[in-house]
């Protein structure tokens, strides 16, 4: 168990934890690339993880924009994260999945 006052290590930690669910989930959304505005089923990755974490959200936002909201003890206290979900229009040349 991590000191609650190392930030470093809980950060860590935490990280650790929930590491090869979200790179499941990057993965998953490379191979389905969707140009700008197009992002329907993306966006639905998106809205289902944030469901299944039971985070209160908004999809439509601005055509295929989803907003989550995580509300905290101390709401002058704010953290926004912005994502981009777009693709370009590219092949891959890598040879990678």
């Amino acid at each position: 168990m991590p000191n609650a006052n190392d930030p470093t290590a809980v950060i860590r930690d935490a990280t650790a934890a929930v590491a090869a669910g979200l790179i499941a989930i990057r993965r998953d959304i490379h191979a389905h690339p969707e140009l700008a505005f197009e992002e329907i089923r993306t966006a639905g990755v998106v809205a289902r993880e944030l469901e299944r974490l039971g985070i209160p959200h908004r999809n439509g936002v601005a055509k295929t924009g989803v907003v989550g909201l995580i509300e905290v003890a101390r709401p002058s206290h704010v953290i926004a994260i912005r994502a981009g979900m777009d693709a370009l229009p590219i092949q891959e040349a890598t040879g990678l999945p």
